[in-house]
């Protein structure tokens, strides 16, 4: 593609005004070569990479041109959505455990120009028969550095073996790499470092919240009602204590949503969509909810438990402030209790329990069992909840689209009585079923 049409395609599809400094230095990389990208969470990395991935594609090339791989379904699915909009005429799929493997092979009946793949997955399709990877000529490493921390490595060298062809490769991490991978090519290596440069702490205010006991729950409490309304992130370290923080804020009349590896994927997905859509403003999550998940907005950041590692301190901060937007990170600690080197507050606040603007939920998410393969469009959905339901396109939220369902985010003091308006109607020809997620 010409770079003339990336950059329209950008600022005509996405929020994108303006490309962010590492964006441009991105952006004028030569298409061949190895590099290795180091940004911090939330900088923008996905558009930065995207930029070069589709400088070097030629429309109606008949073959897999460039692969994605990330470490995380969400990831996977979050630079799919980047990558779609802007790869105008290109076809573009992502393939990830949990994913129904007949669909993603069906999608194979065209030639997909660009592949977005867990590292598992892919070598599923391949270990098939099912694509062909000798002619791509672009690949991009996605979080490297937590691929290897989650074990894929040998998964990405089995598959990176396969790309015999290869002239650009971009690796992306938040910390720097000891070395490169023995299995890539090393020609002409360079390193882009945004690690430093405008950081994400750079604007954000880490603040201690000491609890007058080791039980932290009370704390916490009185923290969420002493914020102001927007969203917010908890993390603990380990899944019963997400559960645990989830029954109790859930029993105190918070709007909690809950995120860890022990849920089905739909469940997860279910839990992000409701937090962007602010229906569950306020998410408990294991350090899974650190990474790879595309929020806007996110106003603050609580460490219910002290992050095992520095980098688990990053990328728990990466959740907030980011793309040049402010935020606030708070620190929940016990008497008597370690805070780790890595950990630097700038102040100290004891909640009030009091907020002029406290966090709240104005929205619920409706929950429809159609979605693309039922040739249902986000414009469908818009025209029915006006003409059948009733709506304002003001009132109509988020559109989140999946193959086989939709989620809408609608005014919460009409999401029950639309659920029974609706159950009567028909979109598209289609009797969908219609409910409160």
């Amino acid at each position: 593609m010409k770079q003339s049409e990336i950059l329209d395609n950008i600022r005509l599809r996405t929020r994108v005004e303006q490309l962010n400094p590492m964006q441009e230095r991105m952006a004028r990389i030569a298409t061949r070569g190895t590099y290795t990208l180091l940004a911090p969470t939330g900088s923008g990395k996905t558009l930065a990479f995207a930029i070069p991935l589709l400088k070097s594609i030629y429309p109606a090339a008949g073959h897999v041109q460039a692969v994605v791989i990330a470490p995380s379904r969400e990831l996977v699915l979050q630079i799919a959505e980047v990558i779609r909009p802007l790869a105008t005429g290109l076809k573009t799929v992502a393939f990830y455990g949990g994913h129904s493997m007949q669909e993603e092979t069906a999608s194979l009946a065209v030639t997909p120009d660009i592949i977005v793949a867990t590292p598992g997955r892919l070598l599923d399709h391949l270990k098939r028969g099912q694509i062909d990877l000798g002619a791509v000529s672009t690949l991009v490493l996605d979080e490297y550095d937590k691929a290897l921390e989650l074990g894929f490595a040998d998964e990405m060298k089995r598959v990176c073996k396969r790309l015999t062809g290869l002239r650009l490769v971009i690796l992306t991490s938040a910390t720097p790499l000891a070395a490169l991978p023995d299995y890539l090519p090393a020609s002409r290596p360079e390193t882009i470092d945004f690690s430093d440069s405008d950081t994400p702490r750079r604007r954000m205010q880490v603040v201690r919240v000491e609890s007058p006991s080791r039980d932290k729950l009370t704390t916490l409490s009185d923290l969420l009602h002493s914020l102001s309304n927007g969203r917010v992130i908890v993390f603990a370290n380990h899944r019963e204590s997400v559960e645990r923080i989830y029954d109790y804020l859930k029993k105190e009349g918070l709007p909690v949503g809950i995120y860890h590896g022990g849920l089905d994927q739909n469940d997860r997905e279910n839990a992000i969509v409701q937090l962007a859509n602010n229906s569950t403003p306020i998410l408990i999550s294991t350090d899974l909810g650190a990474r790879g998940l595309d929020i806007p907005e996110l106003s603050a950041v609580i460490h219910y438990h002290m992050p095992v590692s520095p980098e688990a301190w990053t990328h728990r901060n990466g959740r907030t402030a980011r793309q040049n937007a402010e935020g606030d990170i708070y620190v929940i600690t016990a008497d008597g209790e370690d805070i780790p080197y890595y950990i630097t507050t700038d102040r100290d606040y004891a909640p009030t329990r009091r907020s002029a603007d406290p966090i709240r939920s104005d929205t619920s998410t409706l929950y429809f069992n159609v979605g693309k393969k039922e040739k249902i469009s986000k414009g469908d959905i818009v025209g029915f909840l006006i003409a059948k339901g009733g709506l304002t396109a003001a009132e109509i939220g988020t559109i989140t689209l999946r193959d086989h369902a939709a989620l809408v985010g609608v005014p919460r003091a009409k999401a029950r009585s639309l659920v029974d308006t609706l159950a009567r109607e028909r979109i598209k020809n289609t009797r969908a079923k219609i409910s409160l997620l």
